[in-house]
């Protein structure tokens, strides 16, 4: 059992904010001192990480207190996508840090402010957050998923990738062709039809997801060949008028 003290020290999260989560029930104490101070153990710490890690996803305290309240939490699936996250902003800061580095460097006049666009982060947690923040597209999501089979699962999935195969034997072609965009409409469409109704704003958000690195480029990279993420987000961008 460590003190409420002690847990402030180990996590750097503040005393008062402890009390904080305590009083609105994201957090409850294990027990208490005699002196009456607040006691956590290890399954507390456990929830305290779970708590840091949404917050890292901005979530606000409210609906990190109604999810791990939710008997379907899926602990390993938020670990997946805060490591995701997480190495996103890596990759941003190191770029940062290069750009700055560039600055520094005698005569260097580099105008390049690619470094400082924070889309891919954004629409990774915008991701994110349906599925955790059960917004409509999400509950949409779920309720066309409740009474499908694990097989018509597969095959959508499978014809969900066949279209960016398609999209990946355009790629050499201007993403503003007539046949491109057609195929961003076949997208949307399928999205749509199959999980949640695809807005531009919403496809747009997929778009930076998928040119975003990670699980998403690759698979989207395997089934079109290389290069063909972010020819995607190429095409979506021009069809959606960004």
């Amino acid at each position: 059992m460590m003190t409420v003290n002690e847990v402030s020290k180990l996590t750097g999260v503040s005393i008062r904010a402890l009390q904080y989560y305590d009083r609105i029930g994201l957090l409850k104490p294990t027990g208490y001192t005699e002196s009456g101070y607040r006691l956590y153990d290890d399954t507390a710490l456990d929830r305290l990480q779970q708590i840091l890690l949404f917050r890292e996803l901005e979530f606000p305290l409210k609906e990190i207190r109604e999810i791990l309240s939710r008997p379907d939490f899926d602990r390993q699936k938020a670990l997946e996508q805060q490591i995701t996250l997480l190495t996103m902003k890596k990759e941003r800061l190191e770029n940062l840090i290069r750009f700055a580095r560039a600055i520094q460097s005698e005569g260097d006049r580099t105008m390049d402010f690619a470094a400082f666009n924070t889309e891919q982060i954004d629409a990774y947690a915008r991701q994110a957050k349906e599925r955790w923040g059960k917004t409509a597209a999400y509950q949409e999501f779920e309720n066309k998923a409740a009474g499908r089979s694990r097989e018509e699962e597969q095959n959508i999935a499978k014809e969900f990738m066949q279209i960016f195969a398609e999209l990946g034997g355009l790629k050499d072609t201007a993403p503003e062709s007539g046949a491109a965009q057609e195929q961003v409409k076949k997208l949307q469409d399928y999205i749509t039809e199959h999980y949640y109704k695809c807005s531009d704003d919403i496809l747009y958000g997929l778009g930076q997801m998928y040119a975003g690195g990670g699980e998403f480029t690759e698979n989207i990279d395997r089934a079109g060949g290389a290069g063909t993420a972010k020819f995607t987000a190429e095409a979506i961008r021009i069809y959606c008028g960004k």
